[in-house]
């Protein structure tokens, strides 16, 4: 058995929700010369599935290179993303106020996909999972939109908001797994790293 995994992600929401699956961790974050956020651009014309898979892979990729740069003793790396999807449309992480309320404008009163791709590795073995959901907003006019986006909750966040947080008073239905939406899917997680050898005690 693995006593523990390596996390590469900087969210502490997924660091909750490893915790509640009982799984110890490391962090494993970048270095400051590492360029995160390249990892994280959309190629033209890429369907959203495809996307957040790939830039999965390519986080998982530079973990990896991280771990054996700093010699680290071996453990499964997990990295994980997620990404909001309007149709064929990908809403990242808003570069500003401006953004954020422009995204949550094209949210309100429809359904979009939340995808969540998660992704382990040790040595030569790698495994990735992809979770699927749909979120449906209810109607939010521009002074509420104004206001949540004031709470600067929308911020570092995909598709402009966070789903268990102040947004939930504005989410009427979900389609999916709650903590996929949140970041880290827990079933699909704890079967990823279970076939990993890592104790998970949920």
């Amino acid at each position: 058995m693995n006593s523990f995994i390596y996390l590469a992600s900087q969210s502490p929401r997924r660091r909750q929700l490893l915790e509640q699956l009982g799984v110890s961790y490391q962090l494993l974050l970048p270095d400051d010369d590492e360029d995160a956020e390249a990892l994280e651009q959309v190629l033209p014309n890429e369907a959203p599935a495809v996307y957040v898979q790939r830039v999965t892979q390519l986080k998982l990729d530079a973990a990896l290179q991280r771990l054996h740069r700093r010699s680290l003793p071996a453990a499964p790396v997990l990295c994980s993303d997620t990404t909001v999807a309007l149709g064929r449309v990908i809403l990242g992480k808003p570069a500003e106020a401006a953004d954020a309320a422009a995204m949550l404008a094209q949210l309100a009163g429809r359904t979009h996909r939340v995808l969540t791709a998660v992704a382990v590795g040790l040595g030569s073995q790698r495994e990735q999972v992809l979770s699927r959901s749909q979120v449906r907003f209810a109607p939010m006019g521009a002074d509420e939109i104004e206001a949540y986006v004031g709470t600067g909750e929308p911020m570092g966040k995909a598709g402009a908001y966070g789903v268990q947080g102040r947004a939930a008073a504005f989410i009427a239905h979900i389609s999916g797994t709650y903590s996929g939406i949140m970041g880290l899917p827990l079933y699909e997680t704890a079967q990823l790293l279970r076939r990993f050898q890592v104790r998970v005690e949920a």
